[in-house]
């Protein structure tokens, strides 16, 4: 059986009035985090990080929870794929998409600053188990009781 292919991103948040967001971005009708396919040689966190910096403009990262990780289950038809992500938080709030040289255009067409509901609500299936991930350890860093997207409630 061939090797399903690993991509690598991360889960990139930021906290705006005292909530956290997540952000999304989308590609055609597709929600998704930074990421991108891990190179032959590449650190897969390097990839994330590379990534986020080349679809999001994102550069500004704390991997204040430690270079921890969750992967998707095993994905797509002919060719399987795996999803990585790391979780960062960022103070940067502009987003910037560049053109990738590759296909002339830049990758995504919308970006959204979201909380964890929404995010959720936008998200494919396959990345409820992420979301709800970070969604848990942020809350649990920060001693709070129903999520990242309720802050104040203990």
């Amino acid at each position: 059986m061939k090797k399903a292919k690993l991509s690598a991103g991360i889960v990139v948040v930021r906290e705006e009035s005292g909530q956290w967001k997540f952000l999304f971005l989308r590609a055609y009708k597709n929600w998704d985090f930074p990421k991108g396919v891990v190179e032959p040689g590449e650190d897969p966190l390097d990839t994330a990080v590379r990534e986020t910096g080349e679809e999001a403009g994102i550069h500004r990262l704390s991997f204040r929870w430690g270079k921890v990780f969750k992967e998707t289950e095993p994905y797509r038809g002919g060719e399987k794929k795996i999803a990585r992500y790391y979780l960062a938080a960022t103070s940067q709030s502009r987003v910037t998409f560049a053109v990738n040289p590759d296909i002339g255009k830049p990758e995504h067409h919308e970006y959204r600053w979201l909380p964890y509901e929404a995010t959720r609500e936008l998200a494919p299936q396959r990345l409820y188990p992420i979301i709800d991930w970070a969604d848990e350890i942020i809350t649990r860093s920060a001693g709070h009781g129903d999520g990242i997207g309720n802050p104040n409630t203990a």
